[in-house]
């Protein structure tokens, strides 16, 4: 589904990512983990074809395609989905309308009709079952006065309308208590297939207790420096990082 190899990015002339190489395929979740300053939200932007960064070398292949020469709205459309860390408030647009005309959007890319109203509604009211969200905030602007966690359910919320094949979620756990820390991700769990996966870039071992990742990669100074299983997570946790990184720190 995703294949990095040799990735580099910078941002201002600064070189942050100096080499990832990451293969995700459909069925699988993986963690990504490291000290700040790694890089990790870093790789995340880059997926998403945010303009601040440049790629200065490597490949990335989405589901067979050069995901590095599509405009950002193509990779959503083409199924890749990003949970922002700080997710933004849009004054003025309704959660309805947002969704209706993304989903739109991704219909026409892909062929299909447009969704009726009712379908629409009957879909909304479906999906917001998973995180435990209510109309009240449905029926607002986007993030306009939401909480921490609210913002959070919400993005989840948006990830289950539109059904991504591939979802990079950017520490989705920062910031939130152990309530809302379990129902997002009850609803990141509740939505993995065998046809899509899911990327968890975070800090702490805690969210992995509910989305239990299939392989856990340590990402320090741009690259990938270690890749385990889940009990990875575990040994960090108790271990911390300096028995990996030591020997990458005079570089």
């Amino acid at each position: 589904m995703l294949e990095v190899k040799n990735l580099h990015a910078e941002v201002d002339g600064e070189e942050i990512l100096k080499g990832i190489n990451l293969t995700v395929r459909a069925g699988e979740v993986h963690a990504i983990m490291g000290p700040n300053g790694s890089g990790k939200s870093t790789f995340a932007s880059v997926l998403a074809g945010k303009d601040k960064y440049t790629v200065t070398q490597g490949e990335v292949r989405f589901n067979g395609k050069n995901l590095l020469e599509m405009p950002i709205e193509q990779r959503a459309w083409e199924g890749l989905f990003l949970g922002f860390q700080y997710p933004v408030e849009i004054p003025g647009v309704s959660m309805a309308n947002f969704l209706k005309e993304a989903i739109g959007e991704q219909r026409k890319y892909k062929g299909l009709p447009a969704l009726s109203s009712a379908e629409f509604l009957k879909m909304m009211k479906e999906k917001s079952k998973i995180v435990e969200i209510g109309s009240n905030l449905t029926s607002r602007s986007v993030n306009e006065g939401f909480s921490g966690g609210e913002k959070k359910r919400n993005e989840i919320f948006q990830m289950a309308m539109l059904d991504p094949i591939l979802s990079v979620l950017d520490e989705t756990d920062s910031g939130l208590d152990i309530d809302a820390l379990r129902i997002v991700a009850t609803g990141v769990t509740h939505l993995k297939t065998a046809q899509n996966a899911t990327i968890v870039i975070t800090h702490y071992q805690r969210l992995l207790d509910y989305i239990v990742p299939d392989y856990v990669h340590v990402l320090y100074k741009g690259r990938i420096i270690h890749s385990a299983g889940k009990e990875l997570a575990l040994e960090l946790e108790k271990r911390g990082y300096d028995w990996l990184i030591k020997d990458y720190d005079d570089e």
